[in-house]
């Protein structure tokens, strides 16, 4: 796939316009989501302790995430918006 005709691609000297940034981190959440909402299905179903721990460690990796998305949008917004 060429990386350029990506719809996530928007070239290394596009200006990133904020409602595109805003739309880029809502979509990162978004699917940091659906990671989270498989693995605590995984940790809920899981038959046995060690599958139930490595479940539970993607599920605080993912939520770790989830903070680290909101702290950068947090961070990208202009003064006056925060």
């Amino acid at each position: 796939m060429n990386v350029s005709s990506s719809p996530h691609h928007t070239g290394a000297d596009a200006p990133q316009t904020e409602p595109e940034i805003h739309r880029l981190f809502h979509q990162l959440n978004n699917q940091l989501c659906i990671v989270l909402a498989h693995a605590e299905l995984l940790e809920a179903k899981a038959q046995d302790s060690t599958n139930r721990a490595r479940a539970a460690q993607v599920v605080k990796s993912v939520l770790d995430a989830m903070g680290t998305a909101k702290d950068m949008r947090r961070r990208s917004e202009p003064p006056a918006a925060r």
